[in-house]
């Protein structure tokens, strides 16, 4: 078919998904304040191979660590290779999430984004602790860290499991590794560090509405004679779109001080001719200070939207800012007409077919 679809919009983006919940529910989380450090993507400093012996404490040397988050890294065999992981991962998610947006998680050279209070930083940092949160509970069930196992959640048979050959993801060690490794501090009066904190909490919230009870049968012929259940994460595709779903309806909030407390608080003013007095952010949603530059030029926040591939139908008009879009004709070779053939391969040919792309003007 003669395409009307821009390259990223592929078949290949498309999956089907499990639905998800719209945004978050409230939760109560474990109190972080925005003073930890916490490196957002690209990159946690220099590419390296996987660790093997004592490399792993050059590794954490090469990471944008604090020097407390170093010293536990380096006493952590596993743990560089994993916040690698969760680098990569966050920034894949960053950009799918972001495909058709005029701001597409574009941080290479424009950093500056992370010191401010919009909405795109609230997503940044939310999707990195996500990213953090579940790849080191996929660690451990993967045996990649010396210090967590499988899931040992009570009520469920984890040992058995194991036998079975199945490691349910430890979702209660990282999260508790986590706090520990973010290092906490109580009392910020700083506005930006507690929308920062409540960020972080709404990803790592997001990971866990996305623990699942998975269950296998065992018995003769298919019968459920014996049956093990494990604790699972869902995709880490699923919890892109439960954050997405949070930064479309981002609240944006100021600071008001508690009395009783004595303490900081974010609160969202209410809006103008609503009968609702100021509230409090839900714990599920995210929050953000400033409103956003409009991305579509080049900035010190974004490198603009000049020669973006975009789609005629669904993104074009909002992608190119009102200056319209070229449209370009290319052949592109796939494999068609495919067949098994015995034994046990697949045979296909090789197809030709004109596709129309179209991208943003200068």
């Amino acid at each position: 078919m003669k395409g009307n679809e821009a390259p990223e919009e592929a078949p290949s983006l498309r999956l089907p998904l499990t639905p998800i919940p719209t945004c978050l529910p409230p939760l109560a989380l474990s109190s972080l304040t925005g003073r930890e450090v916490l490196t957002p993507f690209p990159g946690l400093g220099t590419a390296a191979a996987p660790a093997q012996d004592g490399a792993h404490l050059k590794q954490c040397d090469l990471l944008k660590l604090s020097r407390r988050q170093k010293q536990l890294c380096r006493r952590e065999p596993g743990l560089a290779e994993t916040l690698r992981d969760a680098a990569h991962l966050g920034l894949l998610e960053c950009q799918f999430q972001f495909r058709d947006e005029r701001w597409n998680c574009s941080l290479e050279g424009r950093t500056g984004l992370l010191k401010r209070g919009f909405k795109e930083t609230a997503f940044l940092y939310a999707v990195s602790s996500a990213a953090l949160t579940h790849a080191l509970a996929r660690a451990c069930s993967a045996g990649r860290m010396e210090r967590c196992t499988c899931d040992d959640s009570p009520g469920l048979e984890s040992r058995q499991a194991w036998q079975w050959g199945v490691c349910g993801d430890n979702l209660k060690y990282s999260t508790k590794f986590l706090s520990n490794f973010l290092g906490s501090k109580k009392g910020s009066k700083d506005l930006r560090a507690r929308a920062d904190a409540h960020n972080t909490h709404v990803g790592i919230k997001a990971v866990k509405s996305g623990h699942r009870t998975t269950c296998k049968c065992h018995g003769v012929s298919g019968s459920c004679a014996v049956r093990t259940c494990w604790k699972q994460l869902s995709p880490f595709r699923e919890t892109g779109q439960v954050l997405k779903l949070c930064y479309d309806s981002a609240i944006k909030v100021s600071s008001a001080t508690n009395e009783a407390l004595g303490r900081l608080e974010l609160w969202a003013p209410a809006r103008q001719g609503s009968p609702t007095q100021d509230l409090a952010p839900r714990s599920g949603d995210l929050v953000y200070m400033e409103d956003s530059p409009s991305f579509c030029r080049p900035s010190k926040f974004s490198p603009g939207t000049a020669g973006r591939v975009c789609s005629r139908e669904a993104s074009c008009s909002s992608l190119c800012c009102g200056r319209g879009y070229d449209t370009q004709s290319r052949l592109v070779a796939f494999s068609c007409r495919c067949q098994v053939q015995w034994c046990c391969y697949v045979e296909c040919q090789e197809c030709v077919e004109e596709e129309l792309v179209y991208t943003c003007k200068h």
